[in-house]
């Protein structure tokens, strides 16, 4: 099941993206699919059509991991009722 990422590019705006599988303390590039902008829209400089891509770790600050809808559940959240 991929995993939805949020990739902080170095001089770019933050990219939501999926991930197959998160990448290993040594590898040198990350890859991912269906990037778009955090609203929806599409990446101005990723080519119309293309779906997999490939980022070198020097480009990335870094990546967050958002929760799936699956693990949202099984958290218990704590809210205070006034």
């Amino acid at each position: 099941m991929a995993k939805l990422v949020l990739i902080h590019v170095a001089n770019e705006d933050p990219i939501l993206a999926e991930m197959d599988d998160l990448p290993n303390p040594g590898d040198n590039y990350v890859v991912f699919t269906n990037p778009r902008r955090r609203d929806g829209r599409p990446v101005n400089y990723v080519t119309a059509g293309a779906r997999t891509f490939i980022f070198p770790w020097t480009r990335i600050s870094f990546i967050e991991v958002m929760v799936s809808e699956d693990e949202r559940r099984e958290v218990l959240e704590f809210f205070r009722s006034e």
